[in-house]
């Protein structure tokens, strides 16, 4: 019996671009499984440990880099993010594909090791649009938001070496064009 092993689908995007928004809907359409990312990020209202992510103290996270316990992690507006080796490896290795919500650092970490991984990035239809949205979240102060803009101009000049970049203008239509991107590949 030949096992087929799962894809690995890489969302990206800048904060407050609708990627969470994204994700959840593209698992309700697609044969997918989302791989939780580890942070030492506070959780922000109405997030759940084990759901959203798996939130631990830095040291923690710390420990779990000196175990190899990551496939990739970064440090992204002053907190520590990571995916699981075991979590993802778990998935595809029983032919379900996974959807990881990474950075781009991240996002280029995966295709190293797996070339064959499907890369979308999500962008914002302007950065004022995305301002706003950052702003209309009400969950940070300005200057959180500030670096957020300043990072999500440094991503924006990474996207070449991501399969496709959809734009985020209408979030009805952004979706249906990861699930198509996804399907072409899967």
């Amino acid at each position: 019996m030949i096992i087929i092993k799962g894809k690995i689908v890489v969302i990206s995007g800048p904060s407050g671009v609708g990627k969470g928004t994204i994700c959840k809907r593209i698992m309700e359409l697609i044969n997918a499984k989302f791989s939780v990312s580890t942070t030492t990020r506070s959780p922000r209202e109405g997030e759940i440990n084990g759901k959203d992510y798996y939130f631990v103290s830095t040291e923690v996270f710390r420990e779990k880099i000196k175990n190899n316990e990551f496939l990739e992690y970064n440090i992204y507006n002053e907190n520590y993010y990571g995916t699981s080796k075991n979590e993802v490896l778990d998935i595809i290795n029983k032919g379900i594909n996974v959807l990881l919500e990474i950075d781009v650092n991240g996002a280029y970490n995966i295709k190293k090791i797996f070339p064959e991984a499907l890369l979308i990035y999500i962008a914002p239809p302007s950065m004022e649009v995305l301002r706003q949205r950052l702003i209309d979240r009400r969950t940070e102060e300005i200057s959180v938001i500030e670096n957020r803009l300043k990072i999500a101009e440094e991503e924006l000049k990474m996207v070449e070496f991501y399969d496709y970049v959809i734009v985020n203008d209408d979030l009805d239509k952004a979706i249906l064009e990861v699930k198509e991107c996804i399907l072409k590949k899967i």
